[in-house]
């Protein structure tokens, strides 16, 4: 059995995943969403949890519905 990500590590992981995917930089998306690159760069470490505004906040940025932040990671990943 794999090993379960805690849900902040999979926010941090689709967060920085969907940025990337995106073409944004960190200072763009904390510019689109208005909050800090500091904390944006916390929120992508895993360091601190998201609340629900800040979830909002990203997703509108990113133009992804807020429950794209929150899904595990298939086992056995994309490469297939």
């Amino acid at each position: 059995m794999l090993p379960s990500m805690d849900l902040r590590e999979v926010f941090a992981t689709n967060l920085r995943r969907i940025r990337n995917a995106k073409g944004l930089s960190q200072d763009d998306l904390a510019y689109d969403a208005d909050i800090s690159r500091s904390y944006l760069s916390q929120l992508e470490k895993g360091v601190f949890y998201a609340s629900l505004k800040i979830i909002e906040k990203l997703a509108a940025a990113l133009e992804v519905e807020p429950a794209e932040f929150l899904r595990r990671p298939r086992p056995g990943g994309r490469g297939r």
